[in-house]
């Protein structure tokens, strides 16, 4: 029997190897405008979060109008690699045998609408997902909103449902839910911080996610 029913991942840095680009145009975008940018450290430790949050996070104290200029910026970056991004080897497989096997999945992102649509387009496995969330539809992570409104959609209870991410805000969101959570640990936060929020464990790569999901999910 399946000790879960719905299985919800995270986009950037699990399934898709979009972390360094994020980083590198959050950082490009500070120089465009004139501050200075933050560490990668700070940088990728935003990953996840809704862009406002995520902005705000990063360079503190900024003037609305440095915010609304250094989100126009981003974005210029971000989409200018945009294209170049691939998902990390082995997670189209992944995904399609999960729902090969009849497990609900969904994504819960800190991504918005249009960029995840735009993502499922060039990775192609849009129409393998049952449904999603994004930051422009819900509260940013570590809110439960995305987790509460997929569980509700699919009438499937938190024990039945498993968040996995790469980020402690996938992993405070699972908390907040209620839900069961695994951490990745090769997308953005280092490993010593996941360990200490997952509630099921943390692997390394997605074959270790994949034999993870075999033989425990």
């Amino acid at each position: 029997m399946k000790q879960f029913d719905l299985i919800v991942f995270d986009w950037d840095g699990t399934l898709m190897d979009s972390a360094a680009a994020i980083v590198t145009a959050l950082q490009a975008a500070a120089v465009d405008i004139g501050v200075a940018p933050p560490s990668d450290e700070r940088a990728r430790h935003i990953i996840g979060l809704g862009l406002q949050e995520a902005l705000q996070y990063a360079m503190p104290d900024l003037t609305s109008e440095h915010y609304r200029a250094l989100s126009e910026r981003y974005r210029y970056h971000y989409l200018a690699r945009d294209h170049e991004l691939v998902l990390f080897q082995g997670a189209n497989e992944l995904v399609d045998a999960l729902a090969n096997d009849g497990y609900m999945l969904a994504v819960a992102t800190g991504k918005t609408r249009k960029g995840l649509d735009r993502a499922f387009a060039h990775s192609g496995l849009g129409p393998i997902f049952h449904d999603s969330r994004c930051a422009d539809e819900c509260h940013s992570k570590p809110h439960p909103q995305m987790l509460l409104e997929l569980m509700d959609a699919f009438a499937v209870p938190p024990e039945k449902t498993l968040m996995i991410g790469d980020t402690t805000h996938d992993l405070l969101m699972a908390r907040n839910a209620g839900t069961h959570s695994l951490a990745v640990s090769y997308g953005a936060h280092p490993r010593d911080a996941l360990v200490a929020e997952a509630s099921v464990g943390c692997v390394d790569s997605i074959d270790e996610l994949t034999h993870w999901l075999r033989q425990v999910a």
